[in-house]
């Protein structure tokens, strides 16, 4: 019985070898994307755009602290049921104010990031053709896919320059 899986190992080998590519590249795309020229100056674009917005919700978060504070204050005083209900009640409006912005304004930046990804697609779907395609390239394997790979088998960094240059 073991002779059979000797040979089973031996021819399995045997073909694994033979199916295996001539040159190989691992790519990270999300990378590739997120370093680029275009996706920088897409970051300060958004910053600079959602820097109101910002300021806004730092604000309500400021006065989300002061008033559990100061709720924490009146109970730590004795104040009446009615008082702190009434500040309880204020609380509960401003978190709940600061909640809705706070998720307004991710929803805003995530359609924002979504078309922008969806612009940037062609054009680095275009630029790794191309690099496969001039590079002879057998496989592209995807690095966050892979357990190990060479460094020099990364063609990441390539792929971040050419779409810069376009």
């Amino acid at each position: 019985m073991n002779i059979f899986k000797t040979m089973g190992l031996v021819v399995a080998l045997g073909l694994s070898s033979s199916a295996m590519a001539d040159k190989v590249a691992t790519l990270s795309v999300q990378q590739a994307l997120l370093s680029s020229q275009a996706a920088e100056a897409f970051r300060q674009k958004m910053t600079e755009e959602f820097k109101p917005q910002a300021a806004q919700l730092a604000e309500l978060e400021s006065q989300v602290k002061q008033m559990q504070g100061d709720l924490q204050s009146a109970q730590a005083a004795g104040a009446s049921q009615a008082d702190l209900q009434q500040k309880n009640l204020q609380f509960q409006k401003l978190v709940t104010e600061y909640q809705r912005q706070g998720q307004e304004m991710q929803l805003q930046q995530r359609e924002r990031e979504q078309a922008f990804l969806k612009k940037m697609r062609p054009r680095l779907d275009a630029v790794i053709r191309d690099m496969i395609e001039k590079g002879g390239y057998d496989v592209v394997i995807n690095k966050q896919s892979t357990i190990y790979a060479k460094p020099e088998l990364d063609i990441t960094a390539k792929v971040v320059e050419l779409l810069n240059k376009q």
